[in-house]
């Protein structure tokens, strides 16, 4: 501001017009923006404005246009000690001079002269350019993305999510030419019980679009519901553990596509945060208490390992193959060993941050009539809290 004061002469001019003393605003922030006059009164004029005139000085006056506004002496306070002589007098403000105090004062008075545009006018500041949308977010900001997108890929983070995964299971049948599908709903709801301990419920829901290897076409309907509840200290930390009960009851509407049993066993997870990478592992086992006595007895086992690392902007690559055993199958049909894995990335729609992903695996081990291949791609959806 000072540098603009010492640059600048003031300039009575009282023949000009209401539209020329508040004229329009002059564009690119280097001049002071034409305000309403100001009338406070002084003891030595008699409060009327007078029409005055900013005239560009130096190297660069031929490229910045004059400028008036109205201003009241009683606007100068700063100028006043600098006055030579008496108070000035009307008809030196009434020409079309330079007004005494602002030519003949010295350079650094001119700099105390500041805040006669200070007071006089606010200064007319440049419009703040849109965000670059391609720029890095700022760091808090991405922060913040980097704590949302591992608290997503922690299964038991405390943080309330709904998945949506969609599992298209490729190969199936004697001839290896079926597909099923299976849609899993999966909402996660964490639950406080005090200062040391939250209570992470997941449950699974799952769609099922069956092929029916006996009769042909294919079998819809819902399948078992499988909620599990993991006990997770609550303290923060890079490793995060839970333990507890999961169990399996027989809501499937059709007879293929659920076990018709009651069953229940123990269920853990251990999840690491490390920089940018997040890993860990899931582990279950279940057995069959009460149900249809018809149907085969359930001891079934599934392990989950994943890895995942992030990257800038929420981009991130992963894998979570789901390794199952059923134990009482027979010998060479017991397992299922998946390898492979995919990417995803953590965007917001609106305000809803969501988390989006797809991985393929290839079935290195399976039982017969096993799929081949699994196509799985989820949205989740987070709420933070």
């Amino acid at each position: 501001m000072s540098a603009m004061v010492g640059v600048m002469v003031l300039t009575a001019s009282p023949g000009l017009t209401s539209e020329q003393r508040h004229g329009a605003f002059v564009p690119g922030g280097l001049f002071p923006e034409v305000g309403e006059a100001k009338t406070k009164p002084t003891p030595w004029l008699d409060g009327t404005p007078w029409p005055l005139t900013l005239s560009p000085q130096g190297a660069d006056a031929r490229n910045q246009p004059e400028m008036t506004t109205d201003i009241a002496i009683s606007d100068l306070p700063e100028i006043q000690p600098q006055m030579s002589g008496a108070n000035p007098r009307a008809d030196d403000l009434a020409s079309s001079d330079p007004i005494p105090w602002a030519t003949s004062t010295a350079a650094a008075d001119l700099e105390r002269a500041a805040v006669v545009s200070a007071q006089a006018w606010p200064l007319a500041q440049a419009p703040t350019p849109d965000p670059d949308p391609s720029a890095d977010p700022p760091q808090d900001e991405a922060a913040a993305m980097a704590d949302l997108a591992a608290a997503a890929q922690n299964p038991i983070a405390n943080l309330i999510s709904l998945p949506f995964q969609n599992n298209t299971n490729f190969g199936m049948g004697p001839n290896n030419d079926r597909t099923q599908n299976v849609l899993n709903i999966q909402p996660v709801v964490p639950i406080s019980l005090n200062d040391d301990w939250l209570l992470v419920t997941r449950t699974i829901l799952p769609f099922v679009a069956q092929p029916d290897l006996l009769n042909g076409g294919t079998v819809w309907g819902l399948g078992d519901l499988n909620p599990s509840f993991f006990f997770v200290p609550a303290a923060p930390g890079n490793l995060t553990w839970g333990i507890g009960p999961t169990l399996v009851l027989p809501t499937a509407t059709n007879r293929q596509t659920g076990t018709g049993k009651w069953s229940a066993g123990p269920a853990g997870v251990a999840v690491v945060n490390s920089g940018p990478w997040v890993y860990g592992g899931l582990m279950s086992q279940v057995w069959s208490f009460a149900g249809d006595g018809s149907r085969p007895d359930i001891s079934q086992f599934l392990m989950q390992p994943f890895a995942t690392r992030n990257f800038a902007d929420g981009w991130y690559v992963t894998s979570s193959p789901i390794i199952t055993a059923n134990w009482n199958a027979a010998s060479g049909n017991q397992w299922t060993i998946p390898i492979g894995g995919g990417g995803g990335r953590l965007f917001n729609i609106g305000t809803q941050p969501i988390n989006a992903s797809l991985q393929v695996f290839w079935n290195a081990v399976r039982p017969s009539f096993g799929a081949d291949f699994t196509l799985r791609a989820q949205v989740q959806m987070l709420f933070p809290r």
